[in-house]
């Protein structure tokens, strides 16, 4: 029977063993719905990320898992999607109760996300292979591929489960250890998956977990020598910083970092189903979400009408209790992130924004909820615009022309994803060749596979998550060359 939260309530898992924190220290886990305390976890220090990178090292090494082939490996991957669907009632209200994530989202999205990523690496381990290559000299050239070693994946408080996912899948397919770090706010989908993946038959320091501050223990592992690839996800100015500490050490680093999607509505849109788009692409998991369309573009002949449609349809989307099924926007995750959104709520005012609808706190149980909000009115260089609020907020801004859609969807920072909404093919692949964005959805917000890669340009970071393209960033090429005479 699968290890349960409750069973080994919050302490680290380290070499196939739960333990507490060196020092002893432990840190409360809220409730985003009421802000009550939910539980305590360990939290850990220096020394234990040390302990944890050792056992890794000491996993890899032995070739208890790195000397498995890789259909070895996808039969268990096999067995902890299994055991992922087996578990999804416990594991959505473990999520829904760590994030304040509404239960039907927790239910369709994280968990049947999670279940495949790691189904979908399991099929893609029997297919880690090299190729042989032609050279002259009567020489037989080929290449190999084999895991780099040690990960430490750090990921954050918006999809602890999917974005774990992401990353220890394709490590573990390929054949590495991995210490995570989960967001010190949400830690307790990772916890849950220790249990799973050693149930699983993952063996002991395969999957270590050491909760804990990304000052201390995040800081610890980007530092540890031991480490030999960090998979991060989170801010762009934490992402500089950990690039950079990484660098330091010469770490593999893939960066998945903020973003600020612009949604764009040419005036031949067919506006019902693009209004569907538009709303869920700014309130999915409360606006928490770094590939979100928190920037509406829309073509001035119809941009009124959209405005329209969006001031009375946006006040009706279901908020509050995320335990409730029908709930759509629960609460923001913490404290401190409902009052960023405040304040970039308040700054648009100041800078001459519009509030359509929103643009206030929902007084619920205690909760962090803020009602989703749209904003008129503003310019194109206003900091609202410009920066990734991260929040159930959005702006709206009209167009004059395709050339000026594509100067303004590409006048901020970030790079991680962009939207199209309209009937004209030609123009939809047009525009998407021209937008800078790692991906970008057509008619649609947000579809989301393990088969298509996803990641950003500029300030939205390097690298990629799913798809071959990620299994590969988990793997080191070696060649061999073969003198035949």
């Amino acid at each position: 029977m699968t290890t349960t939260f409750e069973d080994e309530p919050g302490r680290l898992f380290i070499g196939g063993q739960w333990r507490e924190a060196t020092d002893g220290a432990r840190t409360d886990v809220i409730d985003p719905s009421t802000g009550q305390v939910v539980t305590t976890v360990a939290e850990a220090g220096a020394a234990d990320v040390d302990a944890a990178v050792r056992a890794a090292r000491e996993a890899f090494d032995s070739g208890a898992w790195s000397g498995l082939s890789g259909r070895e490996r996808g039969r268990v991957l096999n067995r902890v999607a299994q055991l992922i669907r087996e578990n999804a009632d416990e594991i959505a209200a473990l999520e829904s109760r760590d994030v304040g994530k509404p239960i039907t989202l927790a239910h369709a999205v994280d968990v049947t996300n999670a279940a495949n990523d790691y189904e979908y690496y399991a099929s893609l381990a029997w297919s880690l292979d090299g190729s042989a290559r032609d050279v002259p000299n009567n020489r037989l050239a080929y290449t190999r591929r084999g895991p780099i070693g040690v990960v430490g994946a750090i990921t954050p408080f918006n999809f602890p489960l999917i974005l774990a996912g992401t990353k220890i899948a394709p490590a573990l397919a390929a054949g590495n250890t991995v210490v995570h770090k989960p967001a010190e706010e949400t830690p307790l989908s990772a916890l849950y998956m220790a249990g799973l993946l050693k149930e699983a038959g993952v063996p002991d320091g395969v999957y270590n977990v050491v909760t804990g501050t990304g000052p201390v223990a995040g800081e610890a592992l980007l530092r540890n020598p031991g480490v030999d690839k960090i998979a991060f996800t989170g801010s762009t100015a934490t992402g500089r910083h950990a690039a950079s500490v990484a660098g330091e050490g010469l770490k593999q680093v893939t960066m998945e970092l903020g973003g600020n999607a612009a949604h764009i509505v040419f005036e031949d849109a067919d506006l019902e189903k693009a209004i569907g788009a538009i709303i869920g692409g700014f309130v999915y998991n409360t606006g928490q979400f770094c590939m979100g369309g928190p920037r509406l573009l829309v073509a001035r002949s119809v941009h009124d009408t959209v405005v329209g449609i969006l001031a009375d349809a946006v006040p009706g989307v279901p908020i509050g209790d995320p335990r409730r099924p029908e709930t759509v926007i629960g609460p923001m995750a913490g404290e401190r992130h409902l009052k960023k959104v405040e304040e970039y709520v308040e700054l648009a005012r100041k800078e001459g924004g519009r509030i359509v609808c929103g643009g206030e706190r929902l007084d619920l149980n205690g909760g962090y909820y803020y009602k989703p909000t749209v904003i008129a009115d503003l310019a194109n260089d206003s900091r609202v615009v410009q920066e990734e609020v991260f929040g159930p907020v959005l702006t709206v801004q009209p167009f004059d022309s395709e050339d000026e859609a594509v100067e303004l969807a590409n006048s901020t920072p970030y790079g991680l994803a962009s939207g199209i909404q309209t009937t004209n093919l030609t123009r939809a692949h047009r525009v998407a060749d021209r937008l800078q964005a790692g991906i970008v959805w057509i008619n649609d917000w947000p579809m989301l596979d393990p088969a298509v890669p996803f990641g950003g340009v500029k300030a939205s970071g390097f690298g990629r998550e799913y798809g071959p393209e990620a299994l590969e960033s988990y793997t080191k090429v070696k060649s061999v060359v073969v003198s035949l005479g």
